[in-house]
């Protein structure tokens, strides 16, 4: 058993002031304004995540959908499977690269998108009213720049 107060475990930073854990627990206090609206259509955050990606930019392959969206493939070829057999959307092989899929957003699917979204909307303006117009464009800014950042970093490394 590991001793809480040796050196090696004091030099760590304290659990409050992980990154990993305050961005975590900022998503689910953001999430917990959505969920209910989302749980009410029948929708998980994931699914939900894909649908606006393709009402939003079209038909894409599997890769890019799961980069965008943020989900480990398996689990993006399950949330399709489900949304294929809600209906929602529609997967194809590419005529191209017959081992490449392409999934598009299919009109049950954008109904349910102009269904949710509105109910959404409330929710981002409720968190901005409160949070603060300027505070919530702060903080977009800030976080994308830590992205480009990190990801720079680890260009760097790979070169």
């Amino acid at each position: 058993m590991t001793d809480p107060t040796s050196d090696n475990t004091r030099k760590m930073r304290d659990f409050s002031r992980s990154l990993p854990m305050a961005l975590l627990r900022a998503r689910e206090a953001v999430m917990e304004r959505f969920r209910p609206n989302l749980r009410a259509n029948d929708v998980t955050d994931q699914q939900w995540r894909v649908l606006r990606a393709l009402y939003d930019h079209g038909a894409m392959d599997l890769g890019d959908l799961a980069e965008i969206c943020c989900l480990l493939k398996p689990s993006l070829s399950r949330i399709i499977r489900d949304l294929e057999t809600r209906n929602l959307l529609l997967r194809k092989v590419d005529q191209k690269d017959q081992r490449r899929s392409v999934v598009s957003i299919k009109s049950g699917g954008r109904i349910l998108i102009e269904k949710v979204g509105p109910h959404s909307e409330k929710r981002y303006n409720e968190i901005a009213k409160q949070f603060g117009s300027q505070e919530l464009d702060d903080l977009y800014s800030k976080l994308e720049n830590l992205i480009e950042t990190l990801e720079r970093l680890d260009n760097e490394k790979g070169a």
